[in-house]
């Protein structure tokens, strides 16, 4: 079982697959939505990968006169926005949850109809994958610690068809979570963070002096996930909606 469907099964789907993370590690996640995971890849893999992405931005690494977008979206690996140094708002720093399935109605070409449900049809997890050394200074995702679980409130009565990202936004989703604690998702190259797929989170300015390199690769669950199981073995995604369920 290579690392990422150990991830899969672990964080999503069975209980009793082989772990890479312990048990403190699989409370946090529960309790806050997300866990961190130092060097989860090698540095010199993430060195390669920027060489790779800084040839095909079109910009040049020892030139900084050529860095000039706040940021580029990249579609490989999922989203793959490369944060530059900007005095310049770049546009997409407000505070969501990545929706997952299309509209049945409307333009599936604007994303902000995309949709999420309390079963989070479509996305197992949230993952940032760190390609870069993220310091404070450099655009690090911010994180409102269990969030999570006031999303999985708002979802519930939608039921099945959920809400759309600008419904949830209506709805208050985020403005109710704007108490929780904020974290930052830095670290060294290598690193990843694995975060419940409802946590609230946003991108912000770059204030640092190089590039920062960061990947949200998909990870598709490997099949639905299930609030009412006969056998009780619930996923470490599925027991943080059922708490915050039973709780609100």
């Amino acid at each position: 079982m290579d690392h990422e469907q150990a991830v899969r099964y672990r964080l999503t789907l069975d209980s009793h697959a082989p772990s890479v993370v312990g048990d403190a590690q699989i409370r946090q996640f529960i309790r806050d939505g997300f866990v961190k995971i130092q060097e989860a890849f090698p540095r010199e893999l993430a060195d390669e990968s920027c060489s790779i992405l800084w040839r095909d931005t079109g910009c040049d690494e020892a030139d900084p006169t050529t860095w000039t977008k706040p940021v580029r979206p990249r579609s490989d690996l999922g989203t793959f926005p490369i944060r530059f140094p900007s005095p310049d708002d770049p546009g997409d720093a407000g505070w969501h949850v990545d929706s997952s399935f299309p509209p049945d109605l409307g333009d599936t070409n604007d994303f902000l109809n995309w949709r999420i449900n309390v079963f989070s049809k479509g996305r197992a997890l949230l993952m940032l994958f760190l390609f870069s050394d993220v310091g404070e200074s450099d655009a690090p995702t911010r994180i409102r610690v269990g969030s999570h679980l006031n999303v999985a409130r708002i979802l519930s009565p939608a039921g099945d068809n959920g809400l759309s990202a600008r419904d949830l936004a209506a709805a208050g989703g985020f403005a109710e979570t704007a108490a929780r604690r904020e974290v930052l998702a830095t670290g060294d190259a290598g690193t990843v963070y694995l975060c419940h797929p409802f946590l609230v989170h946003a991108a912000q300015q770059h204030r640092g002096s190089r590039p920062r390199f960061l990947a949200q690769p998909p990870l598709v669950p490997a099949g639905p996930f299930l609030l009412n199981r006969t056998d009780g073995a619930y996923s470490p995604v599925e027991q943080a909606i059922r708490i915050a369920l039973q709780d609100g």
